[in-house]
């Protein structure tokens, strides 16, 4: 063993299951804390509420001594008791506020959606705080900007130019003053409904005439950030320019496809750049695609769906009740090509939604 990890976030099986075959033990703080999460870690503690992070992690420190924690979404400003491998707090508040990552990119000069004037439509918005784009919403006129403000009351915005183009990503290892770039994704939006921007999968790699373009832009972007560790840089491409939307200065959902494209282990590289050693970019060996399975309706899933691990993770504990339009479970696919790939992809999707009827 190389060490005891604390990894906290939202969602941390994935990044649990990396430190797990990095080496590390593992224990958790996660909202979900489903079946394949107790497979990785040692112990494990569940929240309902941001709040109770840091009682989880104190319950967690008094049981076990930690050889440093890792922050995963929603835990990326919290104090830990322990050494942090990632980015300090001081350097990452700018990067969860959305409207001064819009200034840090301008400052840049890269290529980014302007900030919309007042009148201006259609534009998009987005709240200044928040990740995987669940709230997110292009609005076309006043009464729309006044409808959707309305659902999220007291809550700052941001309103930028609507850009074009295919939802992707660049997954960066930093330093804190150096990157490099390891994997180029496509991201799957959910596409229809209120969280029609919502992150719901990816394929890896991207193969797009502009990748290259992306790799530069993200370097570039991930070495002036200051952040340490796993970083990925979200970006629109259109035909002619990859526009950079956000940073997300921690390790993202792309991960799972990531690792088993590039047989690769991003756990590694994080903890390798928080010693200041960046790693030689890998070569992408298969085509992986992931996609997050909803809800249609409410149901209580009474299916055991571990028979179909590797294939599907995030696997929830049989008995589990879902309101319609939550997340159940991620299924994967691979194959010699992005085709091929979500060909397995749809056949494991229809076997697997057989047992969640």
């Amino acid at each position: 063993m190389k060490g005891r990890v604390l990894v906290v976030g939202f969602t941390t099986r994935h990044v649990a299951q990396s430190a797990t075959l990095a080496g590390y033990e593992v224990c958790a703080v996660d909202h979900f804390c489903d079946q394949d999460l107790s497979w990785y870690t040692r112990d494990r503690i569940r929240f309902e509420d941001i709040s109770d992070i840091p009682g989880a992690i104190s319950q967690l420190c008094n049981r076990y001594s930690f050889d440093f924690a890792v922050a995963t979404s929603g835990a990326e400003d919290i104090s830990f008791p322990v050494p942090l491998c990632g980015t300090p707090r001081d350097r990452i508040e700018r990067f969860l506020d959305k409207l001064t990552m819009q200034h840090f990119f301008e400052e840049l000069k890269v290529p980014v959606p302007r900030i919309a004037g007042d009148g201006h439509y259609p534009v998009m918005a987005k709240p200044r705080r928040g990740a995987g784009g669940w709230r997110n919403a292009i609005l076309n006129d006043n009464l729309a900007e006044k409808k959707w403000a309305a659902l999220f009351p007291d809550i700052p915005y941001i309103r930028q130019e609507v850009a074009e183009g295919v939802p992707a990503s660049v997954c960066c290892i930093a330093n804190g003053y150096a990157a490099k770039a390891i994997a180029v994704n496509e991201q799957i939006l959910r596409e229809t409904g209120e969280s029609a921007f919502g992150f719901s999968g990816s394929v890896t790699p991207f193969d797009h005439p502009l990748a290259k373009e992306m790799v530069k832009i993200a370097e570039k972007v991930a070495g002036a950030s200051g952040c340490i560790g796993c970083l990925g840089i979200d970006f629109v491409v259109g035909n002619d320019v990859p526009y950079v939307i956000e940073m997300n200065p921690r390790f993202q959902g792309t991960l799972d496809t990531i690792e088993a494209a590039y047989a690769c282990n991003l756990f590694r590289f994080h903890v390798n750049a928080c010693a200041g050693m960046l790693p030689e970019p890998p070569r992408p060996q298969i085509f992986a695609a992931r996609r997050i399975l909803f809800a249609d309706r409410d149901l209580t899933l009474d299916a055991d769906l571990k028979v179909f691990a590797p294939v599907v993770s995030d696997i929830p504990w049989p008995g589990t009740f879902f309101e319609e339009g939550q997340a159940i479970t991620s299924v994967s696919g691979t194959g010699p090509s992005r085709n091929a790939a979500f060909g397995t992809l749809d056949k494991n999707i229809s076997t697997v939604r057989q047992y969640m009827r």
